[in-house]
């Protein structure tokens, strides 16, 4: 167990959860002007928000239910150490950000972690089956088992929820499983 490698992850994680409470405490404090700097769909000045919209919440009601499984599900993905996290929330908030983007309704603005916590939990399930690893994919089991219901149910259209966030965070936890593969085949080079 390499000590140093799970506490940078942690650490990473940390300091992403403190973010997003920070975001909320100055959003309060300015009545909720930040929140208009979430993904706004298919506009150009939009785009900007897919970096932003996972640290924005509409109150701390909204951030709270996004907290307990963003900690609990990052922190099964930063025992693999920061750069893992860092990478797996990378490509989450990229490619699940873009998606969201494009398939949103004109000019709404979607903000908040569930996009992450839906890419976090996706990576968890499928990285064993990509990896081939019997402890990882039971990772995964637990994972469904646990989360499996309200994964489900956010897929669901409903008034105020960005059912499309989740969606797209799912799929780029999907790929992220993918890239982030240990048995991804590689080109060999022949000189």
């Amino acid at each position: 167990m390499d000590v140093a490698r799970i506490s940078s992850g942690i650490k990473l994680l940390v300091l992403l959860v403190g973010l997003m409470w920070l975001s909320e405490i100055v959003d309060t404090a300015l009545h909720g002007r930040l929140d208009q700097y979430g993904i706004v769909a298919r506009e150009p000045d939009g785009l900007f928000g897919i970096l932003t919209a996972p640290f924005l919440h509409l109150g701390f009601g909204h951030l709270i239910s996004n907290t307990l499984p963003l900690v609990t599900l990052g922190a099964l993905i930063a025992i693999s150490g920061a750069m893992r996290l860092f990478s797996v929330t990378a490509i989450v908030t990229t490619i699940g950000g873009l998606g969201t983007w494009l398939v949103s309704p004109p000019h709404t603005i979607t903000i908040g972690a569930s996009g992450l916590v839906f890419g976090y939990a996706a990576y968890l399930i499928a990285r064993g089956i990509f990896n081939r690893r019997i402890g990882q994919v039971l990772i995964g089991v637990v994972v469904v088992l646990v989360w499996g219901s309200a994964l489900l149910g956010g897929l669901l259209p409903q008034d105020g929820i960005s059912w499309q966030g989740h969606l797209f965070g799912g799929i780029a936890g999907l790929l992220a499983a993918w890239f982030l593969s240990d048995d991804r085949p590689t080109k060999q080079r022949v000189a």
